[in-house]
């Protein structure tokens, strides 16, 4: 028989559906972090990022029994946390996506070396600049790259859960990247 570590999400989903819990622990265990990820860079404020989340596994526990397995569970879970980002979105009357700045002062007192506080201290300059770059993205090519890059998503998974085309997708992400690109490029400069 086969362990709750090497099923996979949808047989672990199955399971859950036929009441074992312990596969619902496993499976919230394997995507809570990319679930949260995702809300946190979606939105500006940590406790909507937490409603959110709290809400999408909601609807998973709820919807347990009419579970039926017609794609991956990372494309039916990230559908339920996409409807309900913009369903917050269209309750506050904004279309707009915006990234948290999560940005904390550190306790840094630990560090007695420079040199590690200048290392962190540059890591921590890089990760604000490219969470700012990512908000200034367009919110569909902002939310295609958050969906790839959180939920570790395939153009197709992406393309089903915005319900799209896988191309429109492509591009989404070709054009994003390109933003990036020459965002940092300039700042080079």
């Amino acid at each position: 028989m086969t362990s709750i570590q090497d099923q996979t999400d949808e047989d672990l989903m199955k399971a859950y559906r036929d009441g074992s819990m312990a596969a619902f622990e496993h499976l919230y265990g394997r995507h809570k972090g990319g679930v949260y990820r995702y809300f946190l860079r979606s939105t500006k404020e940590q406790a909507d990022a937490e409603e959110l989340f709290q809400d999408v596994w909601i609807k998973v526990v709820n919807a347990r029994e009419d579970y039926t397995c017609s794609a991956k569970f990372t494309t039916y879970l990230y559908r339920i946390a996409h409807n309900r980002l913009i369903d917050f979105y269209r309750h506050k009357g904004s279309a707009q996506y915006a990234l948290r700045d999560d940005s904390s002062e550190g306790d840094f007192e630990q560090f007695s070396d420079e040199e590690s506080l200048e290392s962190i201290l540059q890591i921590e300059q890089q990760a604000m600049q490219v969470k700012e770059a990512i908000s200034l993205l367009p919110a569909l090519q902002r939310d295609a790259l958050l969906l790839q890059l959180e939920g570790l998503l395939s153009l197709e998974d992406i393309a089903t859960i915005c319900d799209t085309t896988r191309e429109t997708i492509k591009s989404r992400l070709r054009y994003a990247l390109a933003k990036l690109k020459q965002q940092f490029e300039g700042e080079l400069l």
